[in-house]
């Protein structure tokens, strides 16, 4: 194993780590609550960027699945999934690997910020955590109409975009500022550990 293998694995263990200890952040406002790790996952994504990208996610909702205290409010097991914000940890995958594919490999030559560098970090952070809200509105619709706690005058869809969705707008777009800002610092340290020598090219390998 060389040695960049070694911080690869090592980097996807300590992103996984960071992701599950932002679990332990969270403000309940109703059945969908406000938390830290949705944006942390993206943020970790982009750090690395490429396929590797979603690895950390990966790692942590395996940790997740085997009971260990790693979800929102330090909970866990396969109960979580099915309960009504079960959709959004599968969001948490499909919305990393999104963001790391258009954030794409960190360069050393980002340290200096570019007005692009800009655009495309900021529209992998959105376009991530667009991905991540699709199935989380699903999930909470179906979730829902199973157990009948769609108010009345309300269809499922209506009722898991205002519960899931809506509130949360102003907070996700602020959490994505900042980790753009940390994403511009990070992915150039990043890049000169693992990707020393990257001319640009392959930036999704």
């Amino acid at each position: 194993m060389t040695n960049k293998q070694s911080l690869k694995i090592s980097i996807t263990a300590m992103f996984a780590a960071i992701i599950s200890v932002s679990g332990f952040v969270k403000i309940p406002i109703g059945p969908v609550p406000v938390v830290l790790q949705n944006v942390v996952c993206l943020l970790c994504a982009v750090l690395t960027g490429g396929i590797f990208a979603a690895t950390p996610v990966a790692l942590f909702l395996t940790a997740g699945l085997l009971g260990l205290p790693v979800f929102s409010g330090g909970t866990g097991g396969i109960g979580v999934f099915a309960g009504p914000t079960g959709g959004f940890l599968a969001g948490y995958f499909l919305g990393a690997f999104a963001a790391g594919l258009i954030a794409g490999k960190p360069d050393i030559r980002e340290r200096k910020i570019s007005a692009s560098l800009v655009i495309r970090l900021s529209l992998a952070m959105l376009a991530g955590l667009v991905v991540m809200y699709i199935p989380g509105v699903i999930h909470f619709s179906s979730w829902a109409l199973r157990l009948s706690k769609i108010p009345e005058g309300k269809t499922a869809f209506s009722y898991a975009i205002g519960a899931c969705v809506i509130p949360f707008i102003p907070g996700d777009i602020i959490k994505c500022f900042v980790a753009v800002c940390v994403a511009l610092k990070v992915r150039p340290v990043i890049a000169s550990y693992l990707y020393s020598g990257n001319t640009g090219d392959d930036k999704n390998q």
